[in-house]
């Protein structure tokens, strides 16, 4: 049984490493990663980088190498490649699992600004402070350019891609990320604004429990869409149960019979 990953992601990661461990014969594991990041942290298992050339060039790899499970869990704000890999799936009559991380869900004490997008978040800065701690990624950047009177603290994993504000200090930093260090943060950049997409997840969390204990403002771009009507998960762990049932519901190699290529 062959599974593909879309990852990229810690819950990816995670998955592929409980699979590797898991006693289901036959069973081969393959992620697949954009290619986004210069360092990525690699699974275990088989692993692909780069795209697939759209929903078709997904489809076609994904007979090519006789996928049996699509599994999605990709960043939440990559909602190209989930559309993409709904497609594929219907296309190429593969099924399809998305895991999702839940949101994040705002606490006593919080003081949220939410968005639909990285222009609505700039939109609203100048009105909130001048000290900014922007952990939205290293790319969209251009939709804060022109804040030139705002000072910007860029946390990302890779160098951020210009055009970006004038006044910017680059901090190049790779979750998990701790309570200590993001209270540390907050205090020694005089921060007075977070600005965060919604990606969920415990890993880089503890910024927003930071900004909570300093009174801080948040602003929160919300998630894209997603395609409807995909199974979804919220865990590794349920992902796994899904594998497990999947392999157990396959025709044993005899009814399968012998593959032939041409």
């Amino acid at each position: 049984m062959h599974v593909l990953i879309l990852g990229g992601t810690t819950e990816a990661r995670r998955l592929a490493e409980r699979l590797a461990a898991e006693p289901l014969p036959g069973l081969r594991v393959t992620t697949s990663l954009a290619g986004r990041v210069s360092a990525p942290r690699t699974p275990p298992g088989q692993v692909r980088v780069g795209g697939f050339g759209g929903a078709e060039g997904l489809a076609d790899w994904l007979r090519e190498h006789r996928v049996e499970l699509l599994i999605d869990a990709t960043h939440p704000f990559a909602d190209t490649i989930s559309f993409h890999a709904a497609r594929a799936a219907a296309t190429a009559h593969v099924p399809l699992l998305a895991l999702r991380r839940p949101g994040w869900v705002p606490a006593e004490g919080d003081v949220w600004h939410e968005t639909g997008s990285l222009a609505g978040a700039a939109a609203l800065l100048p009105s909130l402070g001048r000290r900014i701690f922007l952990t939205t990624g290293r790319t969209g950047l251009s939709a804060f350019a022109d804040l030139a009177d705002l000072w910007f603290l860029v946390r990302s994993v890779d160098p951020p891609e210009a055009p970006y504000p004038p006044r910017t200090e680059v901090l190049l930093d790779r979750g998990p990320f701790t309570p200590e260090g993001e209270r540390e943060l907050l205090r020694r950049h005089r921060i007075d604004v977070l600005v965060t997409k919604d990606s969920g997840g415990a890993a880089t969390a503890p910024k927003l429990a930071a900004a909570r204990e300093a009174g801080v403002p948040v602003v929160v771009v919300r998630r894209p869409p997603v395609p409807r009507g995909v199974p979804e998960v919220t865990g590794p762990e349920q992902a796994v149960r899904r594998v497990r049932e999947a392999h157990a519901r396959r025709p044993s190699p005899e009814r399968r019979g012998p593959h032939v290529c041409g």
